[in-house]
């Protein structure tokens, strides 16, 4: 069983930077990809960033060139760095393992608050 534990959101004004981080239990973070996802309210779950076990790295475009997601495998730990946060930007961030092949297996976090005031 993984268990993912984010940290790092809060309440930011326009302009401003976080950085999430998220922490996985176990020994297969190495071999797993990593995805931050997040959810404003009364939308869908949308994908922001996310890398490979290789360390290939794809954005939405709303946040290419302001995140940054990266991974520490020795800390066994993902993060995304948040730059030039927008309002637009506010909702609940959530970190996703996902590993395996013919089949796929896929773990969530319980998420984190980021809120960007104007």
């Amino acid at each position: 069983q993984v268990q993912l534990v984010e940290s790092g959101g809060g309440l930011v004004q326009a302009g401003g930077s976080l950085r999430l981080s998220c922490a996985a239990s176990g020994s297969i973070f190495s071999i797993a990809d990593m995805g931050w996802y997040r959810q404003a309210p009364g939308k869908q779950r949308e994908l922001v960033a996310g890398i490979t076990r290789g360390g290939s790295t794809n954005y939405a475009d709303v946040v290419k060139g302001r995140f940054t997601i990266s991974r520490e495998n020795g800390k066994n730990t993902v993060y995304l760095q948040m730059n030039n946060l927008k309002p637009e930007d506010t909702a609940v961030y959530y970190c996703n393992l996902a590993y395996g092949r013919s089949t796929r297996y896929s773990y969530w976090g319980q998420g984190t608050q980021v809120t960007v005031s104007s």
